[in-house]
């Protein structure tokens, strides 16, 4: 019935050496006397002092503790209640004893309510799992000893609430325990009766039974006194003929046993447990409250589990007739009256099944359709549109576990999906059970968040609280088959007839895998057929990189990428130019995080990926003596632009991808490409330093064959200090800079400098006539130069005028 820890730490507290000590009234001293309760009448909270000498007399006294008074004059007190009515001298001692807990259990105790458990909810778990454990072991046992059943085979748990008292109470119809079984297993912290029981399986001939039994680390009972002040535990086992009544409360150091001698109270077979609830926690016993419990934790445990709900119907009730509204009737006619009514709802309690829902994972795959595995994903993640896609399968071997995944149709609404690994999307059971949603970080990375489904394993490594998973083995494995389980389903949404398909996945998840290319290098190989982008080929359609290297050259060795802030501006850069003539497909990355995750591929089936915007680009032809003409040529012009450039540039070269433009500036074959550059700057913690090293390798490539390259190599030849040959040159650069996808370092400037060759271009092209009025500051154009006249200065008296 309750759970043994596993952890070493914990089972050497739970095996120390010590000793219950059973405090009965004989064994005072005649001397002795002791208070108790009568609890048999309901509502009498008097106390009466008893007296264990012959002819003792009752004495009335007040106080809810029990007082045991000793020869010196000492009290003991600790309070307990007993079925024991008043007694004369002849009568026995009372039935209800006291109990002391196994030694360092007040300790232990007090970690379980305090430390152990992180949400008082799962306290409800925690019992009806002993309680599901205590009709598995009856149905078990019961096949050999038909006689523990009787008449009564109905196995069921029943949930009843007091919310006005603060009172939850659950029975059940199982194995119940017998006198020693309540001091063995509750007297006795981690004494699992399930962990017990099934070591007792085990080692008889009989081995290989039912063995899914939910409780082994014995402190989910104890669970109850995280809400409860009060627990009473009343059982009847079918191997005895009494009832007894287990009592203990929070931070106490004993409990009590009595025999129920209450015939209201006897249930025929099975335990009943009743929480009084602490003042904080009474909203434990509303109804809704434990229904939506049972819903969350205990929805597919194999028994049925009935709730006290209060529920209602309509009918019509009649009403009673106004009497002038009856004498105006009256003088309208003497028609036939109809009866005036109105619908009213009458309320009513009864027992409501709540766990109606089977687990499918359990069934075979194939005698579960499409349409259950729809409705079970929609009943369980309260989605109203069915998923893309769902995997049910089972995994044995070191580790054995079902499960079924979907994909849902949608994305989340949260941004933060991506960032935050807790999406309780990952619903773990144990034995059906209900553990926790918050495990699929580690059973999931961060870039599969989105999937949705329930793992059902029936060993998993949790803590003895059950609500932590601990890394180990077992967890890597059960994450590595689930992993692979997911890419195996999102690979046949990617290969369906519907092509649609696969586009609103992508839409919605694309991001996703592609920060599963930086995060997970282990299933690159999985990721990279699942990836998308348009292409030069392929502006209005994504295309995956198998559809690319099909479409592949026989001659061409790589895998040609642009990145940019869309495809408008990928497909019109300058780059683009001579592989366009060469009908070679680029694809476009215009996602920010699209150039990080290819980057972090490296390759595809051989391919590389090579970004056009960087130095030393192969295109698959070279003409040497070609270039040796061109450098020979042109390389004193670029020796000239790069001394006019200076330090803004790493070098000038003759381009090889340029046709139709001038100049292009490119980036170094291991700094930020412009993309990856303006992206950096925009971040809010971007590092300038860093920005400045790895942009400070550029390289200005000139296309030879352009008219603007030739007069600048006839400048160079000619008259290399030109001034206007000079300004060209920056000009060029800062033009470069903007159709490459850099910023310039000073926009107005280059805005002068383009004014100022508008102006050039266009001067006197629409102006007026030549005879037209100069402005006054001007000098005419054809007007002769005029001599100076020299004046000699005259002498007036002695001063020079």
């Amino acid at each position: 019935m309750h759970r043994l820890s596993r952890r070493p730490a914990v089972s050497s507290i739970l095996r120390a050496n010590g000793s219950r000590y059973r405090s009965a009234a004989a064994a005072q001293s005649p001397a002795s006397s002791f208070l108790l309760t009568n609890s048999g009448v309901e509502g009498d909270t008097s106390n009466k002092w008893y007296s264990v000498l012959t002819g003792g007399r009752a004495v009335s006294g007040t106080g809810s503790a029990l007082r045991i008074q000793l020869p010196n004059g000492m009290l003991l007190g600790k309070r307990y209640e007993s079925t024991a009515a008043e007694s004369d001298a002849s009568s026995p001692p009372p039935t209800g004893e006291k109990y002391e807990y196994q030694a360092e259990v007040s300790r232990l105790m007090d970690l379980i309510v305090n430390s152990l458990y992180s949400n008082k909810e799962v306290f409800l778990r925690e019992l009806i799992s002993n309680a599901s454990d205590a009709c598995d072991k009856l149905r078990f046992l019961s096949v050999t000893e038909p006689a523990l059943l009787k008449d009564n085979v109905d196995f069921d748990i029943r949930i009843q609430t007091d919310k006005d008292n603060g009172i939850v109470t659950i029975t059940d119809t199982g194995i119940g325990m017998t006198r020693q079984e309540l001091i063995d297993c509750l007297g006795t912290i981690a004494q699992s009766g399930t962990a017990k029981f099934l070591k007792a399986l085990k080692d008889s001939k009989d081995a290989g039974g039912d063995n899914n039994l939910i409780g082994q680390f014995g402190v989910g009972f104890y669970s109850a006194f995280l809400v409860a002040d009060r627990v009473v535990v009343s059982t009847k086992s079918p191997k005895s003929d009494k009832q007894y009544v287990w009592e203990g409360e929070a931070n106490a150091s004993s409990y009590t046993i009595r025999e129920e001698t209450e015939a209201d109270k006897v249930i025929p077979r099975g335990t009943r447990l009743t929480l009084y609830l602490k003042r904080d926690d009474k909203g434990f016993a509303h109804p809704e409250k434990i229904q939506k419990l049972v819903k969350n934790y205990s929805q597919f445990v194999s028994f049925p589990i009935y709730t006290w709900q209060e529920k209602g119907y309509t009918k019509e009730v009649e009403v009673d007739e106004d009497p002038a509204e009856a004498k105006k009737d009256g003088e309208e006619g003497s028609a036939e009256k109809k009866k005036k009514t109105k619908t009213v709802v009458e309320r009513y309690w009864d027992w409501e099944l709540t766990n109606e829902t089977q687990p499918i994972w359990l069934r075979n795959p194939k005698e579960v359709s499409t349409e259950l595995y729809n409705e079970f994903y929609k009943n369980t993640f309260n989605e109203y549109l069915e998923p893309l896609a769902s995997s049910h399968f089972t995994t044995e071997g070191e580790v054995e576990f079902r499960s079924i995944l979907y994909v849902p149709a949608v994305s989340s609404s949260g941004k933060d999906d991506m960032v935050n690994p807790k999406t309780k999307n990952i619903r773990l059971y144990v034995k059906r059970v209900f553990i926790s949603d918050d495990f699929d970080g580690e059973l999931f990375p961060r870039y599969l968040s989105f999937i949705k489904g329930v793992v059902d394993s029936n060993d998993l490594p949790l803590n003895v609280s059950r609500e932590i998973l601990q890394e180990s083995r077992i967890v890597r494995i059960m994450r590595k088959r689930l992993v692979r389980k997911a890419f195996d389903m999102i690979l046949g949404i990617s290969m369906s007839d519907n092509r649609e398909d696969y586009e609103k996945f992508w839409d919605n998840y694309g991001k996703y895998l592609k920060l599963g290319c930086i995060e997970d290098r282990e299933n690159h190989k999985r990721i990279a057929p699942l990836l998308r982008f348009f292409s030069s080929q392929s502006e209005d359609y994504i295309i995956g990189l198998d559809e690319y290297v099909e479409n592949m050259k026989p001659d061409q060795k790589d895998i040609y990428y642009i990145a940019s802030d869309s495809v408008t501006s990928a497909k019109n850069t300058p780059f683009l130019e001579r592989l366009m003539e060469k009908d070679l497909e680029v694809l476009f990355l215009v996602d920010p995080i699209d150039e990080v995750a290819i980057q972090n591929l490296k390759s595809y089936k051989e391919k590389n990926f090579v970004d056009i915007s960087k130095e030393d680009l192969d295109l698959g032809e070279k003409d040497e003596e070609k270039e040796k003409a061109m450098k020979q040529e042109f390389g004193q012009t670029c020796d000239w632009i790069k001394k006019r450039l200076g330090d803004k540039v790493a070098s000038v070269q003759i381009s090889n991808r340029l046709s139709t433009s001038p100049c292009v500036l490119v980036s170094g074959k291991f700094g930020w490409s412009a993309n990856m550059e303006r992206l950096m700057k925009s971040q809010t913690m971007g590092d300038t330093s860093s920005l400045e090293f790895m942009r400070g390798r550029r390289v200005f490539e000139i296309n030879p064959e352009h008219p603007i390259i030739r007069n600048l190599n006839a400048a160079c030849s000619g008259n290399p200090d030109d001034e206007d040959a000079l300004r060209a040159i920056d000009l060029l650069y800062d033009t470069a800079l903007v159709s490459s996808g850099f910023t310039p370092e000073n926009p107005a400037q280059l805005g002068s400098k383009i004014y100022e060759m508008m102006n050039m271009a266009i001067s006197g092209k629409w102006s007026a006539p030549a005879d037209h009025q100069q402005p006054a500051f001007s000098q005419p154009q054809n007007q002769e130069p005029m001599e100076a006249e020299i004046v000699e200065p005259v002498e007036a008296g002695n001063h020079k005028q």
